[in-house]
């Protein structure tokens, strides 16, 4: 069992256990010599815990010591005039609140529904939401101010890797270092009651915002809460450093679209670990940009770790793309449960996105996947579904010259994985002639078919065909290893080739 966060009030915890993100038996909470709860989760939290004050934690047959922090001020938003019952809008006090916050103070949000309008944060601040406490956003796009994609040479806003203008989301940090956000409460931000998915890709004043926006903002962590009904994603860190995500819970309706769980985007150091999604689009999306912006930054997303979380609707479960022009490098996924994703791992790339930075170093392991139509996709002719600058340079399967919009993807492991009750296709890899994928390298993974399997696409390209119960997948591949795989109940061959430079197997079946 490890300590992974500590705040004021609350903990979160891992225990070490051989299946994803639930353990195999309850366990019970002890906590001072008190039984709290039981749980069945490998990473949970204890909430309402006393500032500045040791603890004793036993867990499975094992003990440990932890201290809560301590503060300089508590602040109660209801103290600034915050009425919390749905109908006020609070926006007013939660500003003059977190202005007036000094450095290491704590905004306490207690039980009640706040109507607010956006909030910046500052700097050494934390939020805790008590339990019942939601943070409930406006519905009125003129509520919204706008971040400027550049304003004086300054980006604030961006969308879809680009510096463009967007809105600001309910909670936004800019430029904030040691933020905390934490709690049993929800930050809702009531898109489904606005217009924020009528003509989803047109621009009207700005693009959308987010739930939670942090732009170059250092080492923030975001503990136990639920963030639901956001206009495009839940939690989009950009341009940051040193972040934690633990214990929480993303919501969106699945057929919303673009409703992306969490991207971390040309970010430094992200921790991703207990977490539950179920969202309208990929679940975790690591971007990097499209080649303009790598070209100006040459800032890659990498020391990302994902662990002991469960995907349980999305579009993706971990998905690379599709701006990733600065690369994304150094990404460990591990002990995570993929349930009812379209995708598992998914690459998307395109010509045009080039390549500014290296895209490798990728390893999956320890991973369980459940009717997941397909469970690994590299796609580097990748449709965006809108047709945007989807011309016959992106999809044509002719060898083109190697220039510097040709994207790059290198290696990947993936060991250890069970995917069960899959669908269309276990592996689709689709390199370009004049850029193969650089290496793809599968140990001990089992597949195991739908017996009343689906037929559909493998993934989202010009020149596709639809697939039932077909193997791995490979084109354009330098290297490709198979080491003690299994496949159960495919149609044909377990494995197929086109243009495979170099191709290992053992103990394959």
């Amino acid at each position: 069992m490890k300590i992974l966060s500590v705040t004021l009030f609350s903990a979160t915890f891992e225990i070490d256990s051989a299946t994803p993100f639930y353990s195999d038996d309850k366990f019970e909470i002890v906590l001072n010599d008190k039984v709290i709860r039981e749980e069945k989760r490998n990473v949970f939290s204890l909430f309402s815990l006393e500032p500045n004050t040791e603890y004793i934690l036993s867990v499975c047959n094992q003990t440990l010591n932890f201290k809560t922090a301590s503060y300089s001020k508590k602040f109660n938003v209801k103290r600034f005039n915050a009425a919390g019952d749905g109908v006020t809008d609070d926006t007013a006090a939660f500003v003059s609140s977190v202005a007036c916050l000094p450095d290491g103070g704590v905004l306490y949000i207690p039980k009640g529904l706040y109507l607010l309008k956006p909030i910046f944060l500052k700097s050494n601040i934390t939020l805790y939401l008590e339990k019942g406490a939601v943070l409930k956003g406006s519905r009125e796009r003129s509520d919204y101010p706008v971040l400027p994609g550049l304003e004086d040479d300054v980006n604030l806003g961006t969308w879809q890797g680009e510096e463009d203008d967007c809105f600001a989301s309910l909670i936004t940090a800019i430029n904030c270092h040691n933020i905390i956000i934490a709690g049993e409460g929800c930050i809702d931000c009531g898109a489904t009651e606005g217009d924020w998915y009528k003509d989803h890709r047109i621009r009207r004043i700005a693009w959308r915002p987010r739930g939670i926006f942090m732009n170059r903002c250092k080492n923030v962590l975001i503990q136990g809460v639920t963030v639901k009904n956001t206009p495009s994603w839940n939690i989009h860190p950009y341009f940051c450093e040193d972040v934690k995500l633990h214990d929480l819970y993303l919501e969106n309706i699945p057929t919303m679209p673009t409703t992306d769980g969490i991207d971390p985007d040309c970010c430094d150091g992200v921790e991703i670990i207990g977490v539950k999604i179920s969202v309208g689009d990929d679940c975790i999306a690591l971007k990097s940009g499209t080649i303009e912006l790598a070209k100006k930054y040459k800032m890659p997303c990498k020391n990302v770790v994902v662990r002991n979380c469960l995907m349980c609707q999305g579009h993706g479960g971990v998905v690379l793309g599709s701006e990733i022009s600065g690369g994304i490098q150094n990404v460990c996924v591990t002990k995570c449960l993929f349930d009812c994703t379209d995708r598992g791992f998914r690459i998307k790339t395109r010509r045009g996105r080039g390549a500014i930075g290296e895209c490798g170093n990728i390893t999956f392991s320890d991973i369980v996947m459940k009717n997941v139509k397909v469970p690994f996709v590299i796609n580097m002719y990748y449709n965006m579904g809108d047709n945007s600058g989807h011309t016959e340079y992106v999809w044509t399967t002719d060898k083109l010259p190697f220039d510097d919009r040709t994207p790059v993807v290198g290696s990947f492991v993936f060991e250890n994985i069970v995917c069960i009750d899959v669908e269309y296709c276990a592996g689709a890899f689709y390199g370009l002639p004049e850029s193969p994928i650089e290496s793809v390298k599968f140990k001990d993974v089992s597949f195991r078919f739908k017996t009343d399997a689906g037929c559909g696409y493998p993934d989202m390209r010009e020149k596709n065909v639809a697939a039932t119960k077909q193997g791995l997948d490979f084109h354009f591949v330098k290297n490709v290893e198979l080491n003690s795989v299994v496949m159960e109940g495919q149609d044909g061959q377990s494995v197929l080739i086109e243009e495979v430079q170099n191709l290992k197997t053992y103990k394959t079946e």
